[in-house]
């Protein structure tokens, strides 16, 4: 497992977690696997985190975060766009068809009610802004009603099939399906899809999980740490505060 870890239990099991889900695989790893590596009991796992689900729906919010970083940054857009949505899509698929350790964790990840829900408020907030011209007359329940198809494709682009047809092959066509939803003309769609045929997602999928092990690690000590110069500045001005449970 990784060498340095942030010295606070509940940000040791996300990282020691996000660890083994990226390495042996979700579905291979137990909460007792997580507690037998950090030397605490899985009781310690469960206060914070009452069943894996839980645990789940925490790297989740963490490597949404960091694959939109990772996209935007690519496609040159902070907001987001729909070349951004393409790109994202296609890096997921592309590592999942990859790895099996990434295609177990992303299907683990739409077969969780808890994750499901959670991806599906994230994406409709960020339907709303980049679909906002295509979009404008729609209500917030339209947009939850084409979150709910779009999840459903990018379902079937990830989850292993036998039919031969290739991961990457049916995400394309997924494509086609949710730039549809979402109003986008026939020529603008063609034209993103060929944007994202023509660039490097293959090579940005195929380190992707690996690459997020670190970013939980960075993301874990910089939260500590500004916990703790949170915990400095109100001792210094006498500021009476409850103790954190972490």
């Amino acid at each position: 497992m990784a060498g340095k870890r942030v010295k606070t239990t509940k940000y040791e099991i996300i990282q020691v977690a996000s660890e083994f889900f990226m390495s042996v695989g979700y579905s291979a790893t137990s909460p007792k696997m997580i507690a037998n590596e950090l030397n605490i009991s899985t009781g310690n796992i469960t206060y914070y985190f009452p069943t894996k689900d839980h645990l789940l729906l925490e790297i989740v919010k963490m490597l949404c975060d960091y694959q939109w970083e990772l996209i935007t940054e690519k496609t040159g857009n902070n907001g987001g766009n729909i070349s951004s949505i393409c790109l994202e899509m296609m890096t997921v698929v592309s590592g999942c068809a990859e790895s099996d350790i990434a295609r177990d964790f992303f299907t683990a990840v739409f077969q969780s009610e808890m994750c499901r829900n959670y991806l599906r408020r994230n994406h409709e907030e960020r339907a709303k802004k980049i679909f906002a011209k295509e979009c404008a007359d729609w209500t917030d329940e339209q947009f939850t009603e084409a979150e709910l198809l779009v999840m459903g494709l990018q379902y079937t682009s990830v989850v292993a099939t036998d039919a031969k047809v290739s991961a990457e092959r049916k995400a394309l066509r997924a494509l086609e399906h949710i730039l549809g939803i979402y109003n986008v003309d026939k020529e603008a769609r063609k034209a993103e899809i060929e944007k994202v045929v023509s660039s490097d997602y293959r090579e940005m999928g195929k380190p992707m999980l690996r690459q997020f092990i670190k970013y939980v690690e960075d993301t874990n000590i910089q939260t500590l740490e500004n916990m703790l110069r949170g915990n400095r500045r109100n001792k210094i001005t006498g500021t009476s505060v409850l103790e954190v449970s972490i």
